[in-house]
């Protein structure tokens, strides 16, 4: 039997290694497009989708992009604690530019879910399966005034340092007072989301924030609000927030010097779990 020499065994795999390499830059590059493409206001079917947080990308949703294995089975085994799931299967896509472009012609109210936290994707050849996800609560929460103040600490802390905000950079800002008056419209508006099942800055009523703080007594000139949904902790809330353009520069206004912050869960809604910023200024 005649061996493969050792210079040509070597080329071969040294072949297959830049090809791996390539498929992990595409599907990499995909996460990040989906998450530009969730980081801006979008249309979808009909209706206007708020800016979302990036989504992060998790190892245990990585399924074989071809094969038809149960979803369900197949994270459990990987040990994703998972509530709810959706996976999107792609034949044809040559790279991750022609990919998106599929997502956002068939999937975008799969791509434009708040619930969903959690990515994976995983390629062959011209096959892709993308699967969103969002994991079972940690249950380790205090109330939401609480809850609230952490959330506020964890803005201070980032306000604290100069930072980019997509194309806009930020200097060090000031931190944040906690109002009352601001905390108890974030947790009306937080409660609306949970009960009402819906993931908008604007209420069942037409209410903007800016409506919603008027109403509650708040005198202050200047007004904003960050949203969002499926994250447990406040750390995860404030990172997401940091890593979307419009949330970021919210969080890093120096025009506010005021907060109310607060969650509501309500296990019926789809994303579970829903938080409410309200920035102010008196």
């Amino acid at each position: 039997m005649q061996s493969t020499p050792t210079l040509l065994r070597s080329a071969l795999l040294a072949l297959g290694l830049f090809a791996a390499t390539a498929q992990a830059a595409d599907e990499a590059e995909l996460i990040e497009s989906i998450n530009a493409y969730r980081s801006q206001v979008q249309r979808c079917a009909e209706q206007a989708s708020p800016e979302l947080p990036p989504l992060t990308a998790d190892i245990r949703l990585v399924l074989p992009a071809s094969g038809s294995a149960d979803l369900q089975d197949s994270l459990a085994r990987a040990g994703y604690p998972m509530v709810n799931v959706q996976a999107i299967s792609l034949s044809g896509p040559r790279d991750a530019t022609a990919a998106m472009q599929a997502l956002q012609e068939s999937f975008c109210q799969v791509l434009l879910d708040p619930q969903f936290v959690d990515v994976g994707v995983s390629r062959a050849d011209r096959d892709w399966r993308i699967v969103l996800a969002r994991p079972l609560l940690g249950g380790r929460l205090g109330d939401w005034q609480a809850e609230g103040n952490k959330l506020m600490q964890e803005i201070n802390v980032a306000r604290g340092q100069a930072r980019q905000c997509g194309d806009k950079a930020f200097a060090a800002a000031a931190p944040l007072a906690w109002n009352a008056t601001l905390a108890g419209t974030a947790e009306a508006h937080s409660r609306a989301m949970a009960n009402g099942n819906f993931f908008d800055h604007r209420d069942r009523d037409g209410r903007t924030p800016g409506d919603r703080a008027e109403l509650a007594g708040y005198a202050g000139l200047n007004i904003g609000e960050n949203i969002a949904a499926g994250l447990d902790t406040a750390q995860k809330v404030v990172a997401g927030w940091l890593a979307s353009p419009g949330h970021c520069a919210n969080l890093m206004g120096p025009q506010f010097s005021e907060l109310g912050a607060a969650y509501a869960v309500d296990p019926k809604s789809d994303a579970g779990i829903y938080w409410t910023a309200v920035f102010g200024s008196p």
